[in-house]
């Protein structure tokens, strides 16, 4: 695959429009048929969009975070299922970022510049909780590692070219593998089955002695050992999906209700788009959905200045904003989601319409970590100035 390479931010942000626009058309199909986006990662690829991170040295954009995060609001404002699948891509290029050796960034930088997918192999179902992590890595006698264990919830497994996977060693540190989705022992189950997000085929991965060269493993543990991003740029991307769907649910509504739905008899108008208190509805979801964009852009610009002058401080600081913006996106995805029946009517209800995808893809994508715990660490930071803590979710 020969991709297009992004020359700036302001590029980026031009080349995610013209993906939403063409990707909006088909959205409503390809979930109601789980129509897998083949097709639509292709152009993804080739587009640059999956190498506007890498860093400017290895010859990407390195494009800043509060683009990153528009970028992936745009693209979910469309289809929330598209969005999410590359999530996991961004967050395991920033780990090469981190802890990668000088030459596992010069191949892996240039696999993604070639337009090369990464999924990913991290959740597993069945364990006391979500870091508990029994996939094992043991090292074999000629230096490589052998890998076993099984996944869950493996967005992006089934259309990568590369699937980190995450493991724990003999001494108990998580580590990272990267492996090549066709690598004997590795197999990718198309099996998952949630209400929403349909087409991510976030299904499970399963490893059975998969053998991994040892300049393929990084050392993710050393990560959360000193000031990180890791957690705060996975979050922010989250937040701006969930930012993206209730953009697009009131984009829907209000087209819906400007050429589709009748006026209350009572409100003595011609058009529904004039009734005064769907205008007053509309006005209370607009305000909504302006609050999560904000809190969006000042986390991502949280994230950005830490990335600047990395310190305990200043991650902190990305951490909470991020933690704030994900906690508002949440809550406004789901509600803005499932006001759209509430102001356009039964008619929105039909299943031909397909118009809750986005109630759904909003309901399921929120559960992916409970935004009670960001409002938690929040509220101990504002109260007792507790930092909070180094972990992936946060």
């Amino acid at each position: 695959m020969t991709a297009h390479v992004i020359a700036d931010d302001a590029e980026a942000l031009a080349v995610a429009a013209g993906l939403a626009e063409a990707f909006r058309t088909d959205a409503p199909v390809r979930d109601a048929e789980r129509r897998l986006p083949y097709a639509e990662l292709e152009q993804l690829s080739a587009s640059g969009l999956l190498g506007v991170t890498v860093p400017a040295d290895h010859g990407g954009a390195d494009v800043r975070q509060e683009t990153l995060a528009e970028v992936f609001r745009l693209l979910a404002s469309a289809d929330a299922s598209l969005a999410q699948i590359p999530q996991n891509h961004f967050v395991y290029v920033n780990v090469l970022r981190r802890q990668g050796t000088t030459e596992q960034r010069k191949f892996f930088f240039g696999e993604v510049l070639e337009g090369r997918r990464f999924g990913n192999a991290q959740s597993e179902a069945g364990t006391r909780h979500v870091q508990d992590i029994r996939t094992r890595l043991l090292p074999l006698p000629d230096g490589s590692h052998e890998l076993t264990g099984v996944k869950h919830y493996s967005t992006g497994a089934l259309f990568a070219d590369w699937i980190p996977v995450l493991a724990r060693a003999e001494d108990g540190n998580l580590y990272v593998a990267y492996v090549p989705r066709d690598a004997d022992g590795l197999t990718v189950v198309d099996d998952w089955d949630g209400m929403g997000q349909r087409t991510t085929a976030s299904g499970t991965v399963r490893l059975d002695a998969v053998t991994v060269p040892a300049d393929r493993v990084v050392p993710h543990h050393l990560t959360f050992q000193g000031p990180q991003l890791h957690g705060a740029v996975a979050q922010l991307l989250h937040a701006a999906i969930d930012a993206g769907i209730a953009g697009g649910a009131l984009a829907e509504a209000a087209e819906f209700v400007r050429t589709k739905s009748r006026p209350w008899f009572e409100s003595g108008v011609d058009t529904a788009a004039e009734d005064p208190l769907l205008i007053q509805r509309f006005g209370e979801l607009d305000l909504q959905v302006r609050a999560s964009e904000a809190l969006l852009g000042v986390a991502a610009r949280a994230v950005d200045t830490a990335r600047d002058e990395l310190t305990d401080a200043s991650a902190a600081e990305a951490s909470l904003a991020v933690a704030a913006a994900k906690a508002h996106t949440t809550a406004t995805a789901v509600l803005v989601a499932d006001a759209l029946f509430e102001v356009s009517g039964t008619r929105a209800a039909l299943d031909s319409l397909n118009l809750h995808r986005y109630w759904r893809d909003a309901r399921t994508h929120t559960l992916h970590d409970p935004a009670r715990w960001k409002i938690q660490h929040l509220g101990r930071h504002v109260l007792n100035g507790t930092r909070p803590p180094r972990h992936g979710l946060l």
